[in-house]
């Protein structure tokens, strides 16, 4: 038996927490992490034969990059222009990293130690005075940008100072340039820069966790509030892991549905996940089921997130729309930005007319209804 991927996309929505309200949550990664500082530094690195392409990683090295001014202004305005029948703006659930590595201090340990710096800092030295922050801040008092937590950094800092250390020459050559993220071409097969929480050693998890509590706390202070949602960077991590989550106020936490459990020396282990599933530490997994990436090439990203969002609300499923940073980025190509966004404004108004009875909320929001605690 066949079994074909609009099958396979209406089975997984069988499983798990169910309603009768068409709930609408736009999941956003990546935000508060560098990428790529330029384009000639992408065609450097290229140059120099840096795998930056691997997979979908030509639209991350083309436009990625920490989002400025221009950048959130734009996407605030096109969500704000688009609410629900309670009159609540359509809102991204932002999933941020709060530091990324400081290259100067590294550098000056000789590669020894790994040194960060709150991303507060990497968004004065990317655009000085322009008040980049304050438009964060900006985004969650107008109810359309909601920081929750991606990881301290978008990095696996054990994997990464141990190539600096050994004089990995490919390492070497981005950190010169300000950047970790590619594949390296004859590093440890199945190895991922990006991959923060990717068990590789022994100790591992033991350094996992102090992470996981300093970005936290780090968190707390940066945006005065404790994050209750965390997406864990590439989807890898070891779920022993959700003790020190749920003991430092995390009380959601994002998985496939099919997860690859980190373990050791690169392994993992299958792990079946549904909507509202609660493990022994007592957090509950939220499950993605629509996805939205209209920078990258190859379809006709509203319409195949509308059929993703009719097989969810056939199935009594909020949707959980995945999105990424990349979309709405317009420093390197303003193109890019405009693609994205025009794709987005498409997006909400389809949705609006399809389901005039549409709530748009937060995924912290949406965990709170699924504890069956009043939310209006």
């Amino acid at each position: 038996m066949i079994l074909t991927n609009e099958f396979i996309r209406n089975l997984s929505n069988i499983p798990g927490w169910r309603t009768d309200r068409k709930i609408v949550v736009f999941e956003s990664d990546d935000w508060g992490s560098i990428r790529m500082p330029s384009r000639s530094t992408y065609e450097k690195l290229l140059n120099a034969g840096l795998n930056l392409n691997a997979g979908d990683g030509l639209r991350y090295s083309l436009y990625d990059t920490l989002a400025s001014a221009s950048d959130f202004e734009s996407l605030f305005e096109a969500l704000d222009s688009y609410k629900d029948f309670k009159g609540t703006s359509a809102v991204f659930t932002a999933l941020c990293v709060v530091a990324n590595p400081d290259f100067k201090k590294i550098r000056e340990s000789g590669f020894q130690r790994y040194y960060y710096e709150p991303f507060t800092e990497t968004l004065k030295r990317y655009y000085g005075n322009e008040g980049v922050f304050d438009l964060w801040k900006e985004g969650i008092t107008r109810g359309v940008f909601k920081p929750q937590f991606h990881g301290r950094e978008h990095l696996n800092v054990t994997a990464w100072i141990t190539a600096l250390n050994e004089n990995h020459r490919e390492t070497h050559l981005a950190f010169n340039e300000g950047i970790w993220a590619f594949v390296p071409s004859d590093l440890q097969k199945g190895l991922e820069y990006e991959a923060a929480f990717q068990v590789i050693g022994e100790k591992d998890i033991e350094a996992h966790e102090e992470i996981i509590k300093d970005g936290l706390d780090l968190f707390e202070r940066l945006f005065g509030y404790k994050a209750e949602y965390f997406v864990p960077p590439n989807g890898q991590i070891n779920n022993s892991l959700n003790i020190v989550c749920r003991n430092n106020g995390i009380k959601l936490r994002s998985a496939s549905k099919i997860q690859l459990e980190s373990t050791y020396y690169g392994r993992t282990k299958r792990r079946f996940h549904w909507l509202g599933q609660k493990d022994k530490s007592g957090i509950r997994y939220i499950t993605r089921n629509c996805f939205f990436e209209p920078s990258q090439p190859g379809r006709d990203w509203v319409d195949s997130c509308l059929s993703d969002m009719r097989i969810a609300f056939k199935f009594h499923k909020p949707a959980i729309i995945s999105t990424h940073r990349v979309n709405y980025i317009g420093v390197h190509d303003v193109s890019n930005r405009m693609n994205g966004l025009n794709n987005l404004r498409r997006l909400l108004a389809n949705i609006r007319k399809t389901w005039p009875d549409i709530e748009f909320m937060t995924t912290d929001q949406l965990g709170y209804i699924i504890d069956g605690i009043n939310h209006s």
